[in-house]
């Protein structure tokens, strides 16, 4: 059986979807082809809906609700009384958010008239994609163009293969029905950092270890320096420098080996986490004769527009160059939609906002300090404190600062970066002041509600120039 298709794509997470809709939007034939089963049923959205993103999110927002009501609401003047945890009671609001999510993207594919063609995809040559369903039938959809957004797996490390019992990836992770007495996580990256808060928060004892000297290397040093302050305060305990040579299994725990600059160190847990990053998912995939190609890292290779170098595939998200971020991935999906009906969509990948949901968040867009003065680049930076924010206070979210680096002779603002409340929210203002070329002056002259969270913003970028009000400034006024 054949179907013929101006566009079919393979994969339903953030890129894919995306990507199915808008080709549809703009008059396509679509079609798009998922694997992903859960408790037996076929369903829409990849690894962000189901095992990723939004599962991870509900995860964190219940467990800082209930760490709130156990220590922050009596300084509120509200007593709770005794607490407790009901694991399989927020795994179970967990699983109804995913489905209510999933169900979402199937809502949307009919109201578009995406065609959803559940199965394993394959790339052939000639712009065929073969789809194996669960059943072991074969069907061949042929289309113009194939967009193929297959995304990631987590990344397995011999020194601690995953049984899915005491040792669990993050997707384990998202699946525990009781809080472990200690939890040990490979890997304080932002999955570590996030999977590590959640289950930290309900009251384990959390142990992160880090190869890499340098903690959130790939973001501005300063903001990291302040994150890790904040984080060992709520009683992460992170170990950098600790490179992971082992792990033994015996009843019921885990014993694992690390060396550090103390020589080699030995840990036992009740569950550890492995997650030291994410590999593309391109197995079984591509057919010898598809054309496409694979780049040095197991990516596909793509252009600036992505497109593979088979005319007709274009490949989106995860499973190309650049930060595995879902919001990169749909843009990709709408850039390529679009190119396909004859638009000359492009895309800046120089703003693309980076976010750690823990508590406070993590977030940034542009480039570091460190990454500026590395180009040569004169700049001025201005950093402002929470602690200076009327509304931070009275929330009692007062901890973290705003960063703004700007060009220090066009005042253009190059990066910003914060550790603080909503901070993934308030680097999305500096981001759209940045897409279109705004300095830091523009952001200080703009008028901000008060009192609001980003009244921080405004005052970093007032800062760059040392005209912050609410603080001394460093800079000499003019």
């Amino acid at each position: 059986m054949s179907d013929k298709y101006d566009v079919v794509v393979i994969g339903s997470g953030p890129a894919g979807y995306v990507a199915a809709i808008r080709a549809a939007q703009l008059g396509l034939k679509t079609a798009c082809v998922e694997k992903w089963q859960k408790d037996g049923k076929m369903v829409n959205g990849g690894t962000c809906l189901n095992v990723g993103c939004i599962p991870s999110k509900a995860l964190l927002d219940s467990s800082h609700k209930y760490h709130d009501a156990a220590h922050a609401y009596q300084s509120h003047g509200i007593v709770t009384g005794e607490m407790s945890v009901d694991v399989p009671a927020m795994i179970a609001r967990k699983e109804k958010i995913v489905a209510q999510m999933a169900g979402g993207i199937s809502g949307l594919f009919q109201a578009n008239g995406v065609t959803s063609v559940f199965g394993s995809g394959r790339l052939l040559a000639g712009h065929k994609v073969e789809v194996t369903a669960a059943d072991g039938s074969v069907q061949t959809l042929e289309a113009d163009n194939v967009i193929i957004a297959t995304g990631s797996l987590p990344i397995n490390i011999p020194v601690a293969p995953v049984d899915n019992d005491v040792i669990i990836d993050s997707t384990g992770a998202l699946e525990l029905q009781e809080v472990p007495k200690r939890l040990g996580v490979i890997g304080a990256g932002v999955i570590g950092l996030e999977l590590g808060s959640v289950w930290g928060r309900l009251g384990s004892e959390v142990v992160v270890l880090e190869a890499l000297p340098d903690f959130l290397a790939m973001m501005d040093k300063q903001i990291a320096k302040e994150s890790l302050k904040i984080f060992k305060k709520q009683g992460l305990d992170i170990r950098m420098g600790a490179r992971v040579t082992g792990s033994e299994v015996k009843d019921g725990q885990v014993t694992v080996s690390y060396e550090n600059g103390e020589g080699t160190q030995q840990e036992t847990f009740d569950k550890l986490i492995v997650c030291v990053g994410r590999r593309p998912y391109t197995e079984g995939l591509l057919a010898p004769d598809s054309g496409v190609n694979l780049d040095e890292r197991g990516f596909i290779f793509v252009d600036d527009y992505c497109a593979t170098n088979a005319p007709g595939v274009w490949a989106v998200g995860d499973v190309v160059r650049g930060p595995m971020l879902a919001h990169k991935g749909s843009e990709e999906g709408v850039m390529v939609a679009e190119r396909i009906a004859g638009q000359k969509t492009a895309m800046n990948y120089d703003i693309i906002p980076n976010v750690i949901y823990t508590h406070p968040e993590i977030a940034s867009v542009g480039l570091t300090e460190e990454e500026v003065k590395q180009s040569g680049e004169p700049y001025e930076v201005g950093t402002f404190p929470f602690m200076a924010i009327g509304r931070a206070v009275a929330a009692d979210q007062a901890e973290g600062m705003v960063k703004i680096v700007a060009h220090a002779e066009t005042d253009r603002v190059l990066g910003c970066h914060i550790v603080g409340p909503s901070a993934a929210d308030l680097v999305q203002q500096v981001a759209i002041a940045m897409e279109f070329g705004s300095s830091a002056e523009d952001i200080g002259m703009t008028v901000f509600g008060h009192p609001t969270f980003s009244e921080a913003v405004k005052e970093a970028a007032l800062a760059v120039h040392g005209h912050a009000i609410h603080m001394p400034n460093r800079k000499k006024r003019k």
